[in-house]
């Protein structure tokens, strides 16, 4: 797992957050994977990007996902920058043989619909040009559904969300994890 606050269990207990879930629920399925959680609060595509070749050089992953871009994108950053990070980051994964997948990142309206556009736009774009899966928003039907779930910065899900962010990818994970082991 390499992405950033929304995985890195931002401002609840580690345990409660959604990639420990995903663990529990492969266990309880019978599925034999180790789940590493690399993400880090605040991280950015560039910062994933760089720091992943040490990460690789410890482990080797069957499967990768990336939850990445919306710190970029809510600070800014140029749109071909944050699709160049988020290629290059799939390309070490794909050296690897990993399979992956992708999720895409939203952000709030209020940057203008040219960018958020763009920045959406990315992940399809990427997963297609990448032969990646691509994932659902992790916080589809979450944010403007139920706002209670989410903390008071608006951004961050409480622990009662995570189970419903990790319904969120299930459906797109699952496919991945039939496949032979290598």
């Amino acid at each position: 797992m390499l992405a950033d606050s929304l995985s890195a269990s931002y401002g609840i207990a580690i345990e409660d957050g959604w990639v420990a879930l995903l663990q529990e629920r492969l266990r309880l399925q019978g599925y034999n994977y180790r789940v590493i959680n690399a993400s880090i609060s605040g991280d950015t595509t560039a910062g994933a990007a760089a720091r992943l070749g040490p990460l690789l050089e410890r482990e080797r992953p069957d499967i990768a996902i990336i939850e990445l871009g919306g710190n970029d994108g809510l600070r800014g950053l140029p749109i071909t920058e944050i699709r160049d990070n988020l290629a290059r980051i799939i390309r070490q994964f794909k050296r690897l043989n990993s399979r992956v997948l992708l999720l895409p990142m939203q952000i709030p309206p209020n940057y203008g619909e040219v960018y958020t556009t763009k920045l959406t736009g990315i992940y399809a774009e990427l997963a297609q040009a990448e032969g990646v899966r691509l994932g659902r928003f992790i916080l589809d039907k979450i944010v403007l559904e139920h706002p209670e779930l989410m903390q008071d910065d608006g951004i961050h899900p409480k622990a009662e969300a995570q189970p419903m962010m990790l319904d969120n990818i299930w459906n797109d994970l699952q496919p991945l994890l039939t496949e032979p082991a290598r």
